[in-house]
């Protein structure tokens, strides 16, 4: 999953940086408000991480705008305002959780989970193709009742491939579900993360086929096992 965080606090960012990349996700971060507003009209995001005190426009600003344009992305707000009347504000401007500071990085976790669960799956707790099972917040995957051993990248492609499957995949919307602006991932980078992954997932029944001049499509394969090139 890709997220945005938009904090200003430097040792805050970091913390939440950190927590969201050992859980696999790419993160963008932002420091001020109209950054997180560009980045949110230029980018696709799976999840917004937002303080709303931030320099250059308010965190509540970002939020309306955000709603205006009719986005339905996932906005987690984590705040020093702890008022009643403040979270029933951010609340109806379309926030979908408040989180106060300072607050234990497990909490924050276990919300953004839930967030991602909900908004993923449609609410599912699991998505399926063919034998294929994967639990998106809890970064993990099965084959019927076997566990599939994943690296965090491997992982952060078959999740995206899952989410479109039956559609294609460009290698474009693949690069940009797995990096983040700290972190770029190469065209050879992508070609070994797929390699990869299509040998772990030999013997499935699903496979990644490659369209050509088009991208990949994750679907079930042959009896086989085996995956289109």
């Amino acid at each position: 999953m890709r997220i945005l965080l938009a904090e200003d606090d430097p040792s805050i960012a970091e913390g939440i940086c950190g927590s969201l990349r050992h859980g696999g996700h790419a993160v963008d971060h932002v420091s001020s408000g109209n950054l997180a507003d560009a980045a949110l009209r230029d980018h696709s995001y799976d999840l917004l991480v937002l303080d709303l005190g931030l320099p250059a426009l308010d965190g509540s600003e970002v939020l309306r705008r955000l709603r205006s344009r009719g986005a339905g992305l996932p906005v987690l707000v984590v705040t020093a305002r702890d008022g009643l009347p403040e979270r029933i504000r951010v609340l109806d401007l379309g926030a979908d959780d408040y989180l106060v500071k300072p607050f234990a990085l497990s909490e924050f976790e276990a919300r953004v989970r839930a967030l991602l669960r909900r908004a993923s799956s449609n609410g599912m707790p699991e998505l399926q193709v063919g034998r294929l099972r994967l639990d998106l917040p809890g970064h993990r995957a099965w084959v019927d009742s076997t566990p599939l051993e994943l690296t965090a990248r491997e992982f952060g492609l078959l999740e995206a491939l899952a989410l479109r499957a039956e559609r294609v995949t460009s290698r474009a919307q693949l690069i940009e579900a797995l990096c983040d602006w700290d972190q770029d991932l190469t065209d050879n980078g992508l070609d070994i993360a797929i390699h990869r992954l299509r040998r772990k997932l030999q013997g499935s029944g699903t496979g990644v086929r490659t369209i050509r001049g088009l991208g990949y499509l994750l679907e079930e394969a042959g009896e086989s096992g085996t995956d289109p090139a």
